[in-house]
């Protein structure tokens, strides 16, 4: 099967460049490993046009009800090869061995969670050292916990588990909390239940079966031993890159893909929308994400329109 457009990535730029796709009657297929992205788990949104407060899992199904209803077919997989033949078909691999032709692709991967990068981290890992408040806050019912990350979604973070921790510690590299304001103000209604420990990083993180305690880079009230219950590690978000290094697009200082306004990146057919690139410096949300998709989406049809069924020279894929 060849495809007009292939989607890597079925979160909100992807389900978004997939609704445009199919309204312009391209033959879409949206390949995406983890549905949604990070936006199923978000929990209530309440920012998003057109809805007062949806939670997120709703949003990203609205979406891919929209896809299907446009025809876009939507399957489950993680792409591990991507490549462009010399006749401009582009060429994708999934990890089951499945293998896809497209005119014109749209890398729509997104980020990844930052880690400390610290001893013991990944092997603690779902043993008390969490990446997600939202799927595993509810497991510190009654309980002690510490926040690292001082950004907007690690203070979100603190208003969702304050629902189910009894005390919560955030552990901030800096010297001020930097998130949006309604945000801040939820949290200082939790009173004393917070405890902000600023300019203070975490060095080391302590167990053997499960997690212990961290050590701290300064001491807090007599000692650099925090014991809590869990941690949580909300440090930013870093892009996942492979694919589109895979291809070739250029990237940028910080690993984001290089495009422009249009989505159009040095490949040409090769687009990319979402947080793979860092269009609004640092600034990502489920808006921006599917306004980039449907930008890609557009110009994709546009270059389809140009240069027609380019697969069609390639010995190696079927027409349709």
């Amino acid at each position: 099967m060849v495809y007009d457009l292939i989607i890597v990535g079925s979160g909100a730029a992807g389900l978004s460049a997939a609704i445009y796709a199919g309204r312009y009657r391209m033959r879409t297929l949206v390949i995406g490993d983890a549905f949604g992205g990070y936006t199923t788990i978000a929990g209530p949104i309440e920012n998003y046009p057109g809805y007062r407060k949806i939670d997120g899992f709703d949003l990203m199904m609205n979406m891919r009800a929209q896809v299907a209803e446009l025809g876009g077919e939507i399957q489950e997989g993680r792409v591990s090869e991507l490549k462009k033949e010399g006749s401009g078909c582009f060429t994708l691999k999934t990890q089951n061995g499945k293998e896809y032709f497209a005119n014109t692709v749209i890398i729509a991967t997104g980020t990844e969670h930052r880690r400390l990068g610290l001893p013991n981290e990944k092997e603690l890992t779902a043993k008390g050292v969490h990446y997600c408040v939202t799927c595993d806050g509810p497991l510190y019912k009654d309980k002690t916990i510490a926040v690292v990350g001082g950004g907007d979604s690690s203070i979100k973070g603190v208003n969702l588990a304050a629902e189910f921790a009894k005390k919560i510690y955030i552990i901030v590299r800096g010297n001020k909390i930097a998130t949006e304001p309604i945000n801040y103000e939820r949290m200082q209604k939790l009173g004393d239940k917070i405890e902000v420990i600023f300019q203070t990083e975490v060095k080391e993180i302590h167990g053997k079966e499960k997690f212990e305690k961290v050590v701290l880079s300064k001491p807090f009230n007599g000692s650099t031993d925090l014991a809590v219950d869990g941690l949580f590690i909300e440090v930013g978000l870093i892009p996942r890159s492979e694919l589109i290094t895979m291809v070739g697009i250029e990237l940028d200082e910080r690993k984001y893909a290089k495009a422009d306004a249009m989505m159009r990146t040095n490949i040409p057919g090769a687009f990319v929308a979402g947080d793979i690139f860092n269009l609004f410096e640092g600034f990502k949300q489920d808006i921006t994400a599917a306004a980039m998709g449907a930008v890609a989406a557009t110009s994709a049809y546009e270059y389809y329109k140009l240069h027609g069924d380019l697969c069609i020279l390639h010995a190696k894929a079927p027409t349709v």
